[in-house]
């Protein structure tokens, strides 16, 4: 993988706020951390995703936290994956040696008894001599709760109401204020650890010496590299394709089976704007749509694991409960709990001053119809790549589909999670028809019972609605809601779900006017806000799961030279590492949560559809 140019050192100062593709995730399928270019931890959130920020300078960099690490000397860094990992090196190029940090949370195995967190950082003098600074400054709870730090038997306890963290460190340490720094030199052979553990009633503190940290260093390479090793993918981008794979499961919480969108919160899609969410949970879509893509791969695991979270953590709602709002949320916590109170860290300046930041999640409120599609999509393909679903399963998805054919017809958020008020949105009406065909197909297949009849009238009836009141003959296309003229990148989908042929006369006419319309030098924007006013301020980049449909629809309409060059071109915009933000800017810059899931997993089916059509 190419790695990062940058420089640092001790007379020139870290820029306060490192761009959003300036960085790499490590984690334990827990929780996640971002290690910038220069080797300093800017976000953390310790043992599972949606905890409130250990480290967070990303978002604020005088109250957020961080842990910086890496020589006391002007150097310039190369920032890599160990191969076949998520082990993260940071490398350092100074006048007297070279120098690295190698950073990642052990994962022995994801068993759900795993009680200890553990962040380990081992620092190496590959050659000559360099000195090196280390500062660890936790803010707890995202910056706004104080505590306290003692040193006790060469460790240091961060104490704060709802946290203690213990620090090992195999060189000195000292306590200034209530942060911990070193300063130490290596030579040509040595090294020096850092270990950052969870402790508490149920964890005792541990150090963390050298030949411990090198035994959990193999231990998860061992680990990423066996379950990598399960992959089916041989295709022509397969290193590409594989780190995508990696991050995906970065993503996934052991725990329970969740998946999250991704592993940050308020990032922004636009510098200056207001577009900053908190993606640290499941969104129904996201989460199938990485079940199906890692199901490509032959990872069957994690698709049987979010059947598990479906099960034990995803109670349908009551006919009472829903009114019009269906069976399904379109989020929960990753411990399935429904309640995610959006609200405003007034303290926290936002990265690169793009305030708000907010935690919790407004949106979980909407009514978002394509998530049973994406979602029955998912079992169908886990019924038969994976594992028959089981009789209790199918009984969910009879109910699902009951309540579609009694409701598809009406307005709502769509995909996009626009704020603006409710349309009858085309994808959505697509995403029924898809549920409605997908639990049709399961039934025949399995023999499972069935009101068959009355879910063939409510899919015909979707498909009738779609061609006369979808299509626009001025436009001379589809488009993104009933009786108008507005386009949707969401469209893309319309070959994909298999709803119509890729080389349908109207379908190659919509995929020409996108081209036209949302196109700009193969990155897709998703559609125009000032067309079709979302509720929001500020402008949007393009959106990366779109490109790569792009790529895909391209691939099905048999237009390879034009899909081969469009995917190339996506590979150019990831950062340093492999990894995607949600959108690119109008510079090529990473903008949003960061690495996103939806990117990655679109990535993995346009590589593996592409593939497959070029021979």
């Amino acid at each position: 993988m190419s790695a990062a140019g940058g420089s640092r050192g001790s007379g020139a100062a870290r820029p306060r706020h490192m761009p959003v593709a300036e960085h790499g995730l490590i984690g334990d399928l827990r929780s996640a951390a971002l290690v910038d270019s220069n080797g300093t931890i800017d976000w953390y959130c310790c043992g599972r995703f949606d905890a409130p920020s250990v480290f967070a300078s990303i978002l604020d960099a005088d109250r957020g936290g961080s842990f910086e690490l890496g020589p006391d000397a002007s150097t310039h860094t190369k920032q890599f994956y160990f191969p076949d990992t998520n082990v993260l090196i940071t490398r350092f190029f100074a006048d007297d040696g070279v120098g690295e940090v190698q950073d990642f949370m052990p994962v022995v195995d994801d068993s759900r008894e795993a009680d200890r967190h553990r962040l380990i950082r081992r620092v190496v003098c590959v050659r000559g001599a360099l000195p090196f600074r280390a500062r660890v400054a936790p803010r707890f709870e995202y910056g706004a709760q104080p505590h306290a730090v003692q040193v006790q038997h060469g460790q240091a306890f961060f104490e704060s109401p709802s946290l203690t963290l213990a620090l090992t460190s195999s060189v000195p340490i000292e306590v200034a204020g209530s942060d911990v720094w070193s300063l130490f030199k290596l030579h040509e052979g040595e090294s020096a650890v850092f270990a950052l553990d969870r402790v508490g009633a149920d964890v005792s503190p541990r150090f963390c010496p050298l030949s411990e940290a090198e035994e959990q260093f193999n231990a998860t390479v061992g680990y990423w590299r066996r379950w990598l090793s399960q992959s089916r993918y041989r295709g022509r981008w397969r290193e590409t394709v594989h780190r995508s794979a990696l991050t995906l499961k970065l993503l996934t919480y052991a725990p329970t089976g969740a998946i999250v969108a991704a592993p940050t919160t308020s990032l922004p899609e636009q510098l200056g704007g207001e577009r900053n969410w908190d993606y640290r949970y499941v969104w129904i879509r996201d989460a199938a749509f990485c079940v199906y893509a890692l199901l490509r791969l032959g990872f069957t695991h994690e698709a049987e694991a979010f059947m598990g979270f479906l099960s034990e953590h995803v109670c349908l709602r009551t006919t009472e409960e829903t009114g019009l709002t269906g069976p399904l949320q379109i989020m929960y916590g990753i411990d399935g709990r429904r309640e995610l109170p959006e609200r405003e860290l007034s303290h926290l300046g936002g990265h690169q001053g793009s305030a708000p930041v907010r935690v919790g999640n407004d949106a979980v409120h909407q009514l978002q119809l394509d998530i049973y599609g994406a979602l029955l999509d998912a079992i169908y393909l886990y019924d038969k790549w994976g594992q028959p679903i089981s009789s209790g399963h199918w009984d969910d998805v009879s109910v699902l589909v009951d309540w579609l054919c009694d409701h598809w017809d009406q307005p709502d958020e769509g995909i996009w999670e626009t704020r603006g008020g409710r349309k009858n949105f085309l994808y959505s009406r697509l995403m029924c028809w898809v549920a409605i065909e997908r639990a049709m197909r399961l039934a025949q297949h399995r023999g499972l019972p069935a009101d068959t009849l009355r879910w063939a009238r409510a899919r015909d009836a979707i498909y009738r609605r779609i061609m006369s009141r979808g299509w626009s003959a001025e436009r001379h296309a589809f488009v993104q809601y009933e009786d108008g003229q507005v386009l949707d990148a969401s469209l893309l989908m319309m070959p994909l779900s298999k709803f119509i042929s890729p080389t349908d006369p109207k379908w190659l006419a919509t995929l020409d006017a996108l081209g036209e319309d949302l196109v700009s030098d193969s990155l897709v924007y998703r559609y125009d806000p000032q067309a079709s006013p979302d509720g929001l301020r500020g402008e949007e980049g393009t959106f990366s799961i779109c490109s790569f449909w792009y790529v895909e629809a391209l691939t099905r309409a048999g237009r390879l030279d034009e899909a081969r060059l469009a995917f190339e071109k996506m590979l150019t915009y990831a950062n340093h590492l492999g990894l995607y933000a949600e959108e690119i800017g109008h510079t090529g810059e990473q903008r949003g949560n960061f690495p996103q899931a939806f990117t990655h997993l679109a990535l993995i089916s346009a590589a593996f559809n592409l593939d497959r059509r070029l021979g």
